[in-house]
C-alpha cells in the first residue's frame, strides 16, 4: 500500500502532466464553445452548469500544474479565458454572447480554487504533495 501511495503522490508532483491535462483540457473547451452545439453533443439541460464544471476542473487543474501560483492569478487568468470564449462567440452565428456564461465560469473558478484551499497542506517530511495555500 505505501508503494502505491508513493506512486500516486509522484503522479500528483510531475507537473508537466498537469500542465498538458490543463492546455488540452482548455482547447476541448474551446473547441466546444465554438463548434455549432447540435453538432457535437445533444442540448443540456443546463448550459450554465456545464460552464461552471468546465472551469471548476480548469482551475483545479491550473492548480495541480501551478501548485505555488497566487489564486488571485490564476482567478484573473482563467477569468480571462472565460471572457475571450465569449468574444469568440460573439460574431459565431449559432453561438451567442453572454454575460450568465462568464459569471457561471466565475462560480466555477472560485469552487475550483476554494476545493483547492480546503486540502491538507504539504507535511514536514515531504509525504504530501506540494499544496500551497497562498
Amino acid at each position: 500500500m505505501n508503494a502505491l501511495k508513493h506512486q500516486l503522490l509522484g503522479i500528483l508532483r510531475y507537473l508537466p502532466l498537469w500542465r498538458l491535462a490543463l492546455v488540452l483540457s482548455g482547447l476541448a473547451i474551446l473547441y466546444l464553445a465554438t463548434t455549432a452545439s447540435n453538432e457535437l453533443l445533444p442540448p443540456s439541460p443546463s448550459d450554465k452548469l456545464n460552464h461552471l464544471v468546465a472551469f471548476l476542473e480548469l482551475s483545479l487543474l491550473a492548480r495541480l500544474g501551478w501548485p505555488q501560483a497566487r489564486p488571485m492569478t490564476l482567478l484573473t487568468l482563467l477569468a480571462g479565458y472565460g471572457v475571450a470564449i465569449e468574444l469568440i462567440q460573439w460574431p459565431l452565428p449559432y453561438r451567442e454572447f453572454s454575460f450568465a456564461d462568464m459569471a457561471a465560469d466565475a462560480v466555477g473558478i472560485a469552487l475550483g480554487l476554494a476545493l483547492w484551499s480546503r486540502l491538507p497542506p504539504p507535511s514536514a517530511n515531504g509525504d504530501n504533495p506540494p499544496y500551497s495555500h497562498q
